[in-house]
């Protein structure tokens, strides 16, 4: 026998044995998540596929859910871009199972849920806030509904709380802000969780960085004063 023709047939042999075996695990594997029960779960959507009412099927579901902001600059590990897509997740009052969900996402054309172990990291996945070698997105685009609360899954971590104090000292600085109050209004009136988190949480530090700054304005104003009277 051709020893060209015996070396392709075991080469095909191997090949074909491999893609059984790998059906069969994932077989298996399919199986088993359909009898998982969790409560909380992911998955992608892709925008060209998606129906026209998707998000009212999201508000009729009565889930609690956060969809990511478009990702639009995700690129594959070879450099192509990757199809633009949401991440979105879904929180159920009771542990459901991988059916169960597969009943929402397939009325929204979309592939497989994934159960979820880290509600945190899902989230901070929606921006890539912990994955800078990403695309990075704003996390003021993810958009809530039904109730979900971000607050009560997310906490941020001292490195955040750190920069976000530094940058609202310098918003301090820069606004020239002389009364705690007005500064405590702004962190209101932006919006921003964060913000106002820091700032209620860290008063001592900046009512005595606004008093200094306060005092050093009316020093620079004396001293202007006495210059002109000169």
């Amino acid at each position: 026998m051709n020893l060209t023709f015996m070396s392709s047939f075991m080469i095909t042999y191997h090949h074909l044995n491999y893609i059984m075996k790998r059906k069969t695990e994932l077989e298996k594997r399919e199986k088993k998540e359909q009898k998982i029960k969790k409560r909380n779960w992911w998955f992608v959507i892709y925008p060209d596929s998606l129906p026209n009412n998707w998000k009212d099927i999201l508000n009729l579901s009565g889930l609690p859910y956060a969809i990511s902001p478009l990702h639009c600059d995700d690129l594959n590990p070879d450099g192509t871009p990757k199809k633009p897509h949401y991440h979105v997740i879904v929180l159920y009052q009771n542990p459901t199972t991988f059916r169960n969900v597969c009943t929402l996402t397939e009325s929204l054309n979309a592939p497989h849920p994934q159960y979820l172990d880290s509600i945190k990291g899902a989230y901070r996945y929606l921006t890539h806030k912990d994955n800078p070698e990403k695309a990075q997105y704003d996390e003021k685009n993810i958009e809530l509904g039904n109730g979900f609360n971000y607050r009560d899954i997310i906490e941020i971590t001292k490195s955040e709380a750190l920069k976000i104090k530094r940058e609202l000292t310098l918003i301090i600085k820069e606004r020239e802000f002389i009364e705690y109050y007005s500064f405590i209004l702004y962190c209101i009136e932006e919006k921003n969780d964060d913000y106002f988190e820091v700032a209620s949480t860290n008063t001592i530090y900046f009512q005595a960085f606004i008093s200094s700054l306060r005092n050093s304005k009316k020093e620079e104003k004396y001293a202007k004063m006495l210059k002109e009277i000169k």
